[in-house]
């Protein structure tokens, strides 16, 4: 086997001190563009790679984010996780993904295992926390941002789009289209993202003088949210909903295909469906979903911003709650109120 190259071979390869090498594969460290492109020539002659848990036990800083993710069915997941990892790439860190469950017990065990990596930060996506969990990070330097998720809980960041709005969207929207006959199919009910979609579109309702018209827990998993819809729909004519919001659009798409195909029905014409989220697969024309879209692009840049603020300033304890505003996006799958058009955004 052929012994490891070190950074002073590398060194005297370049023609550079020892403490450059080091620099120039120090993210964010200060070098000159000549210096690096010399050491990285060297490098690559030498086949020299850094060690970067040797280099974490001297600085205290360990480049490796834990990601906690609780399920990845639901497609909003995927594509936001991706963007998650490739901006803090970007700025220098690795990310170890941890699946847990979304009970606060199970990321009390998932947190356990996470601070023995000695990660600079934690984002928890899409998961419950127990109140101690801040205490214990906190006690561990670890600062933690939640991630499409909100908590009562004093010194953590979360960054969510903003459900209570976006629920009265929607519930507007039914609405001013004329049904009378509004229901709601929820998700998982431990959610502050369900929470706080439910509750703006019960205050719209409640404001135009309609009360909810039905309601069901598709628990945000497919199959529970075709048993929702069987329940809900499959009864007699007139006492049918007219149009339903479903949480998230992963279950809507699974809720039109109940009233399309097993129930015969008609969308939008018997019912209109209109979900939460507007992944990839809304816009498909099989599907064509109305629904509230929520802005991963600016979710990530915020909770990455948020995180590296929390790292980089550790006792400046600037928690904050970021919630951000997610237009309707007015396809076919709703009936539209008089003067509207397809492909509108209504902000």
């Amino acid at each position: 086997m052929a012994e490891k190259v070190t950074s002073l071979q590398v060194a005297q390869l370049a023609g550079v001190s020892q403490s450059a090498v080091s620099r120039v594969f120090t993210p964010g460290a200060s070098v000159s563009k000549k210096t690096e492109e010399k050491v990285r020539k060297a490098a690559a002659e030498l086949g020299y790679r850094p060690n970067v848990l040797a280099r974490a036990m001297v600085s205290g800083k360990s480049r490796i984010i834990g990601l906690v993710v609780a399920y990845l069915d639901n497609y909003f997941y995927p594509e936001a996780l991706e963007k998650l990892s490739s901006e803090l790439q970007e700025q220098g860190y690795h990310v170890l993904i941890f699946m847990a469950s979304r009970t606060a017990g199970n990321i009390d065990d998932v947190m356990e295992e996470i601070l023995d990596y000695q990660v600079d930060g934690v984002i928890l996506a899409s998961v419950a926390m127990s109140s101690d969990i801040a205490t214990r990070c906190q006690q561990a330097g670890v600062p933690v941002v939640l991630f499409n998720r909100s908590q009562d809980i004093d010194g953590i960041t979360s960054v969510t789009s903003d459900n209570y709005a976006g629920g009265r969207k929607v519930a507007e929207f039914f609405v001013a289209a004329g049904h009378s006959r509004i229901a709601y199919i929820a998700g998982w009910l431990g959610a502050s993202t369900q929470r706080d979609r439910e509750a703006g579109f019960r205050a719209a309702l409640s404001d135009a003088g309609q009360d909810l018209y039905a309601h069901e827990i598709g628990e945000f998993h497919t199959e529970n949210a075709r048993l929702a819809a069987r329940r809900m729909f499959d009864v007699e004519p007139q006492k049918r909903p007219d149009a339903v919001f479903v949480a998230n659009d992963h279950m809507a798409l699974a809720v039109m295909d109940v009233i399309r195909f097993e129930l015969g029905l008609r969308v939008p014409e018997d019912v209109s469906v209109v979900g939460y989220d507007d992944v990839p697969q809304a816009a498909w024309l099989a599907y064509n979903l109305t629904t509230i879209r929520q802005r991963a692009n600016l979710m990530v840049a915020e909770t990455v911003d948020a995180l590296l603020d929390h790292i980089e300033n550790p006792t400046a304890n600037a928690a904050r709650k970021v919630a951000i505003d997610g237009p309707l996006i007015v396809r076919t799958s709703a009936r539209l109120p008089k003067g509207w058009t397809p492909q509108r955004i209504k902000t």
